[in-house]
């Protein structure tokens, strides 16, 4: 999985990052449904925020929204857990293949480590083509045309080769932009809502330039040592122009929605204006959450959202519980929140579940939204 908002549960809390588990499940689980097992790897953190923006406009019963309850899973403990379902998880899914294509055949082409061997590039290409195809279909069973995202990777092969120093580094995200503002505006007719298509538009654009450039910002370093192309580098953008750019960006998405119109946009405001400003702070190295930058960190830096569920009143056998186990331990969550012990299903608290908010930035979210209180727009701050 990768993105560049992957929010901390101190800072989500119980009920918001219920919610937040429920869209990530709900796009692994359409990815599986319209596309195979195999699809499922290209489940992302970004990608779910198509689903949340389509279920956070649309009216109860609404095509966009709606959850349903889906079994058990490993990443769950093995519990059984309502998820988000609908169109919105479908777009999100269409959106996420296409883009995960895009990001293979750029290693390819780099020709990144195993995939600088002419079998491994065979097969990836052959890969993204059928998540290309997949993608194309699920767009089009949610009326949106993947076409204009399959453009935009086409152009920014172009403009990478002809970007030197002095080029405007905006020109270089113009692509992703373009992308991502198109998948953000079809929420809106998803929802029913198309008064939104433009304002989500803008946040869509902000948001795509936001995510080169924090990506281009952490894989700079790497780059540099591997002699990979990177924007900042080749066009000579500083890491201050680029912080500059970066805020301007996060500013920009939460002017733009303000002016859209949520039935519930409390989940939205917060991945889209509290954790893309923590986001900007990670990858420049400033102050960001103690417990790590995703729900799935690894071991020293846990966040995983756990979702609330009854304790299991039948012991499992020594096989079926160290499966759980296994899948406890790769989560974190046997590191950070509630979990129910493998075997006799007891629930536990792990080392983290304490949290008194020292730890956090935000875990008060009231402090870390400025004179005017809890934002006046969303926020969803229990204060």
């Amino acid at each position: 999985m990768f993105g560049i908002v992957r929010p901390c549960r101190h800072r989500l809390g119980e009920s918001l990052g219920g919610q937040w588990m429920a869209h990530l499940c709900g796009l692994c689980l359409a990815l599986r449904k319209d596309h195979g097992q195999f699809a499922r790897i290209v489940t992302n953190y970004d990608g779910l925020l198509i689903s949340v923006l389509t279920e956070a406009q649309a009216a109860d019963g609404g095509a966009g929204a709606g959850r349903r309850t889906a079994g058990p899973c490993p990443l769950r403990g093995m519990r059984t857990a309502s998820v988000a379902h609908g169109e919105g998880a479908r777009l999100a899914a269409a959106v996420s293949l296409v883009l995960a294509s895009a990001k293979v055949r750029d290693h390819v082409a780099d020709g990144d480590g195993l995939l600088a061997r002419r079998p491994v590039a065979l097969a990836a290409r052959r890969v993204a083509r059928g998540w290309d195809a997949a993608g194309a279909r699920g767009g089009t069973a949610v009326g949106f045309d993947t076409a204009v995202l399959v453009d935009a990777v086409d152009r920014q092969t172009g403009i990478e080769a002809l970007a030197g120093p002095g080029t405007p580094i905006l020109a270089v995200t113009e692509p992703t932009e373009t992308a991502t503002a198109a998948a953000f505006a079809h929420t809106a007719h998803l929802a029913g809502r198309p008064g939104n298509a433009e304002p989500l538009a803008e946040a869509g654009r902000l948001f795509g330039r936001l995510a080169h450039l924090l990506d281009a910002v952490e894989d700079r370093e790497a780059d540099a040592a591997s002699g990979a192309w990177n924007p900042l580098t080749a066009t000579g953008t500083s890491l201050t122009e680029a912080r500059r750019l970066a805020d301007d960006a996060v500013h920009g998405v939460r002017l733009a929605l303000r002016e859209a119109e949520f039935t519930d946009g409390r989940l939205a405001h917060r991945l889209l204006v509290h954790e893309l400003g923590t986001s900007v702070d990670r990858a420049f190295g400033t102050a960001s959450c103690a417990h790590g930058g995703h729900p799935y960190a690894p071991p020293g830096g846990p966040g995983a959202p756990t979702p609330p569920g009854p304790p299991r009143g039948n012991r499992r056998g020594l096989l079926a519980g160290c499966a759980v186990w296994v899948g406890l331990a790769c989560t974190c969550q046997m590191c950070c929140g509630t979990y129910e012990d493998p075997w006799s299903g007891e629930r536990k608290e792990s080392q983290c579940a304490n949290c008194d908010g020292s730890c956090c930035e935000c875990c008060n979210c009231c402090s870390c939204c400025g004179e005017d209180g809890c934002c006046g727009d969303g926020c969803g701050c229990d204060c």
